[in-house]
């Protein structure tokens, strides 16, 4: 068989535990070469020669329903996440749920038959005895399902052991509401769960399904997987667009929230792009399909969500590995709790008319011991604050990302693009020839010349100085550069009419250009005023300079005060010259500036900034400072809506082409922080006073169902706050700052 990847939707999934148990258990099968469980999309992935079949039978001998996904991203059917039900409908939708609700009517049915002596003793056993079966058997297989597949002892095998021995010893009502209790609780526990995931579902509905496309003056709507690039579709006045193209006819303002998280809408027009998923205003808008359906922003905003939800924090991971410990650990107690007493101190092993025994102690240890509330208390927190970040418009690789972010000491910014606008302008150029200092044929030929070596180049300043020359009318003077080779941070060289031409920075004009100390003044003069110069030599001698200035953005102060009120270091690191640096850095308030870097020195100042804190964060354009955002504690990209290549290479995409989240963010993920440790010493606190009670003998086996019911419950409400978390504008309002 030829090795196949498949994905299964989940059905039955209701804790992180789970997981791990079928994870482990379809990778047993043979020909399996990968395997990995998304507990927060109820989701497997299975990669190798294995037959569908295989897989299914081995899901369902460990209790579980697998349907395979099948379809596009967006528009495939998803079992497991459909609209969310109220809890009466979900509970009758799931056969475990409705054989314990069976078990509980007969429970009830034996008590009250029995508190008015309708019925007998024996016949009110055999009642209980039948509600244990109908309510545990799904328990019970699960459990000892998991035993003889995976060799380890789960929760619903614990269960069952003190369900049966709490029968055994004459605890028959105890065992039967026990069952009926943890049934329940397992159905409360994947409810929550459910509600959890439903804000990824929220994510996935923001497409409409259909579009209307044009086609020979006639309007058809069509499915958006049937649309293919180069298709044109209209998008009516308060619709959703319902895929990424770039606008052929018409304006309208654009609310961009679900995507970049912007507050306010963004008028677009002709040849602007638009995103799907994002709301048109009150003008039609035609537009040119620029990519299919599963290859579209929002598309790729889930895909990668759900790869991050599966990216385990270390804080996780560690949670897992102690569970895998602690549950046959809390076995091995259990039994020596039963059976040490009465062979050591001659302590009565069943129940006496004094008090419980030790053997029902232990079945309560047991219960008390499950370890559902401390597993589920990381994943449903960083699935809940993953979501909320892609809400605002951060698009977080993983909660492994996310939680480095809190203990980030120091952020790291590029300067163009990121804390300027990126969008250059040409302010001055002029000829070493002129005397003037006016415009002249003798500047124009100098930015015309450069105008032929930057058409090749994808530069933000680039762009400017090709625009320049356009308006000028210069841009046909001279042919395009050949053979044009990018000298990283320095400068462009190129053959224009068969001569090398250069264009590059001061410094590098000092170490290969000699030139006379008058344009050395024009240029120094220029630099003081915060712009940026180029200087141009035709190959034979220097011709002049061009300058330019980058516009600093307005959220760029806003986040770097916010940033550094969360007592963060901020640093500055550019290709600039160190005046034009300075002067940007002061206007932006950051601590420390670094001028005149290649990118190597960029990654060797990340790399000394690491060595000497605990975690830097690089935050720049995702292609220019790749390897600096790869060295980086976290490598934060901008404009990731607008950028594929932005949303692959960093571990947080900032989707608006703004720095308005990126305060929001470290607050989310120090709240995020904060929620898995106030989870884990709940989860530990409670379990270690009812374990404590219940070797006292004070603690009934429904007590500890209810109290293991309480907790898992908490802490899948705490840790939904992110949520919550996303939704206040807390400080941020007084900035301007959106949230949903």
């Amino acid at each position: 068989m030829a090795d196949t990847a498949r994905e299964y939707s989940i059905d039955g999934m209701d804790c992180a535990d789970c997981a791990l148990k079928i994870e482990k258990g379809v990778r047993q099968l043979r020909g399996v070469r990968d395997v990995r469980v998304d507990f927060a999309t109820a989701k497997l992935h299975v990669d190798g020669a294995v037959s569908a079949d295989s897989v299914r039978e081995r899901a369902q001998a460990l209790g579980y329903r697998l349907i395979e996904s099948r379809g596009s991203l967006l528009h495939a059917p998803r079992p497991t996440l459909h609209a969310p039900l109220g809890f009466g409908h979900y509970l009758l939708g799931r056969i475990e749920t409705r054989l314990a609700l069976v078990g509980g009517g007969v429970i009830l049915l034996a008590f009250l038959l029995g508190s008015m002596q309708i019925i007998g003793e024996t016949v009110q056993d055999v009642l209980y005895a039948a509600a244990l079966a109908l309510a545990g058997y799904p328990i019970a297989r699960s459990g000892l399902g998991n035993l003889i597949v995976n060799r380890d002892f789960n929760i619903n095998l614990l269960m069952t052991i003190a369900a049966v021995g709490a029968f055994i010893i004459g605890e028959t009502t105890e065992a039967a509401t026990m069952i009926f209790l943890f049934a329940i609780a397992e159905a409360l526990e994947g409810y929550t769960a459910d509600r959890a995931r439903d804000s990824l579902r929220q994510l996935m509905e923001l497409a409409p399904a259909q579009a209307i496309r044009l086609s020979a003056g006639r309007e058809e709507s069509v499915p958006v997987d049937a649309l293919r690039v180069n298709d044109m579709i209209l998008v009516k006045p308060g619709e959703r667009i319902p895929m990424d193209g770039v606008v052929t006819a018409g304006a309208s303002d654009v609310n961009q929230a679900p995507i970049t998280g912007e507050s306010l809408p963004v008028r677009k027009g002709v040849s602007e792009e638009v995103f799907a998923g994002t709301v048109n205003g009150g003008g039609a808008l035609e537009v040119r399909v620029t990519h299919l359906a599963q290859d579209n922003t929002l598309s790729r905003i889930i895909r990668l969500v759900e790869e991050a939800q599966s990216v385990r924090a270390p804080s996780q991971r560690f949670i897992d590995q102690f569970a895998r410990v602690y549950t046959p650990a809390m076995v091995l107690l259990a039994v020596l709790v039963a059976f040490l007493p009465p062979l050591l101190f001659q302590a009565p092993l069943l129940d006496t008319p004094d008090g419980h025994g030790w053997l029902y102690r232990a079945l309560a240890l047991l219960v008390i011991a499950c370890p559902c509330a401390l597993v589920i208390s990381a994943p449903v927190t960083m699935i809940s604050a993953i979501t909320a970040a892609a809400r605002r418009g951060v698009l977080v690789k993983g909660g492994a990302y996310l939680e480095a972010l809190g203990q980030v000491k120091v952020f790291a910014f590029d300067k163009t693009g990121t804390l300027t606008r990126g969008a250059p302008v040409v302010t001055a150029y002029r000829s070493v020839d002129c005397e003037t200092g006016g415009e002249c044929v003798l500047c124009d030929d100098v930015l015309a010349l450069a105008s032929a070596l930057e058409r090749r180049s994808a530069h933000p300043i680039a762009h400017s100085v090709v625009a320049a020359a356009e308006q000028r009318g210069l841009a046909g003077a001279y042919a395009p550069a050949e053979d044009v080779a990018m000298q990283a941070g320095s400068g462009v060289q190129g053959r224009v009419n068969g001569r090398l031409a250069t264009l590059g920075n001061h410094h590098l004009f000092d170490a290969d250009h000699p030139h006379n100390e008058r344009l050395c003044e024009w240029v120094e003069s220029a630099e003081a005023d915060g712009q940026t110069t180029m200087l141009l030599c035709d190959g034979d001698r220097v011709r002049g300079y061009i300058a330019v200035a980058d516009e600093v953005r307005e959220d760029s102060r806003r986040a770097i005060a916010d940033l550094r009120a969360l007592g963060l270091e901020t640093v500055m690191l550019t290709g600039d010259n160190a005046i034009v640096a300075q002067a940007v850095g002061h206007s932006v308030g950051v601590d420390d500036v670094r001028a005149g870097l290649m990118p190597e020195d960029k990654l060797e100042a990340i790399n000394e900034m690491e060595a000497r804190r605990e975690g830097v964060a690089m935050v720049g354009d995702g292609v220019n400072d790749t390897p600096a955002l790869a060295a980086a504690t976290v490598g934060v990209a901008m404009g990731g809506a607008g950028s594929a290549q932005a949303l692959e290479t960093a571990d947080v995409a900032l989707m608006a082409d703004s720095l308005y989240e990126l305060p929001f963010a470290v607050r989310l993920s120090r709240f995020t922080r904060r929620l898995i440790a106030e989870n884990v010493t709940i989860s530990i606190g409670v379990k270690l006073v009812f374990m404590l009670l219940a070797l006292a003998g004070l603690a009934s086996l429904w007590m500890a169902v209810l109290a293991d019911m309480g907790v898992s419950l908490l802490v899948t409400l705490n840790g939904m706050r992110p949520l919550a978390f996303s939704a206040r504008r807390s400080q941020e309002t007084n900035h301007g700052l959106h949230g949903h």
